[in-house]
């Protein structure tokens, strides 16, 4: 399978949670809608984002949620993704909806937005803080969001807290997120994917 991503965005979930299944993935660096080959982009992705994932038999996928929990289905022994016809897979499912519509689409894609109008921008930036509150909340004393494992769900919570620390957002308010994102910093699949995708800044930087 192939992964085509860009660094430390959305599609670095996918990146974590492919290494953290050991699956053999190859992931390839979009840059400028071209992959990197020099190939077009919007022919392997329609729409032109991350994440896609080009399974072996040619088939894409191509948005988070549905990347993200066909990559743990298959590995299941990962546990990644709670098993089909559990309460714990619809409550995975929430989570990512949650996670994928009302904190990244409707407030960092306003906030990272060249197009964003100032104002949308502003009252996007506002709504960080309550937002976070609400993740608090969702989490409460565990140290994972579904269950009592990691989860693809916190592969993507992970990479949504790395924007905010972009963005000086001041954790110390929300210990517990504070603390759940310094944990899972150091899980051995994020730190090696955050490795490679710095790398890739760093080198386009360069």
């Amino acid at each position: 399978m192939e992964l085509f991503a860009s660094p430390m965005a959305c599609s670095l979930a996918s990146h974590i949670t492919a290494l953290e299944a050991g699956l053999p993935v190859k992931v390839r660096f979009v840059e400028n809608k071209k992959t990197d080959d020099g190939g077009d982009y919007y022919k392997i992705s329609v729409n032109g984002y991350v994440p896609a994932l080009r399974l072996d038999d040619g088939q894409v996928l191509n948005e988070g949620p549905s990347v993200l929990q066909y990559l743990a289905d298959r590995k299941p022994e990962a546990g990644l993704a709670p098993a089909w016809g559990t309460i714990e897979r619809y409550q995975l499912i929430d989570t990512l909806n949650y996670l994928s519509t009302e904190v990244h689409k409707r407030l960092f894609a306003q906030i990272f937005a060249p197009s964003s109008p100032d104002a949308a921008k502003a009252a996007a930036m506002a709504q960080l803080e309550p937002t976070l509150s609400a993740i608090a909340k969702r989490l409460g004393d565990r140290e994972t969001l579904v269950g009592a494992k990691f989860t693809v769900a916190d592969a993507y919570l992970v990479t949504l807290l790395n924007w905010c620390v972009f963005l000086k957002v001041d954790f110390a308010k929300f210990p517990t997120i504070q603390a759940y994102h310094q944990r899972h910093l150091k899980r051995p699949s994020v730190a090696q994917a955050m490795g490679v995708e710095m790398a890739e800044r760093k080198r386009r930087a360069a």
